[in-house]
């Protein structure tokens, strides 16, 4: 039929819905921490944009700054931004150094939520609605299927989507398994 199955593979529309008992623990920046909460209730006033990270591989660090300028775009939007990243408290720390204080951080060093989001492959974008579905994914760094994600997320929102490659973004590249 000669599909591009790397393009369908990568980029869905139509993905799995998580459990709303998914436990999304934020990277905490006061001593007292914020509290583990399920997806059902981030997901109470707003939809999630999530960039999700591989803190070990060199893919995610080259995706870094792009993902921060696509998420910074929808800060005022109604979805809440955020980035996963596959990794300890600390350690999410020092791969994100001030990035962790500028975006909300969800860790997840047991990759729960990437195996409920249903992804194979990592730097991901995606794009979970308020009602706990998942509007959009792209897996890997393809600027079309990140444009794409962004798009769903515009169009939901009624945002404007950023331009998507900008200056400075990295060529194409498939990324590395998400599950280690």
């Amino acid at each position: 039929m000669g599909v591009d199955q790397r393009v369908c593979a990568t980029v869905s529309t139509v993905a799995a819905t998580p459990s709303p008992d998914l436990l999304l623990e934020p990277l905490s920046l006061e001593a007292d921490g914020f509290p583990a909460r399920t997806l059902s209730e981030w997901l109470t006033t707003f939809h999630l944009a999530s960039v999700v990270l591989d803190p070990y591989t060199n893919e995610s660090s080259w995706i870094l700054n792009t993902a921060a300028r696509i998420l910074r775009s929808f800060g005022g939007s109604a979805a809440r931004t955020n980035l996963i990243v596959t990794a300890t408290a600390d350690e999410a720390r020092s791969f994100l150094g001030p990035l962790a204080k500028e975006f909300l951080v969800f860790t997840d060093p047991d990759r729960a939520a990437v195996k409920a989001f249903g992804l194979t492959t990592l730097p991901a974008f995606v794009f979970v609605r308020s009602d706990g579905t998942i509007n959009a994914v792209a897996e890997g760094w393809d600027a079309a299927e990140w444009r794409t994600v962004a798009k769903a997320i515009a169009d939901t929102t009624a945002w404007t989507a950023p331009s998507i490659p900008a200056a400075g973004d990295p060529v194409s590249f498939s990324g590395t398994p998400a599950l280690g």
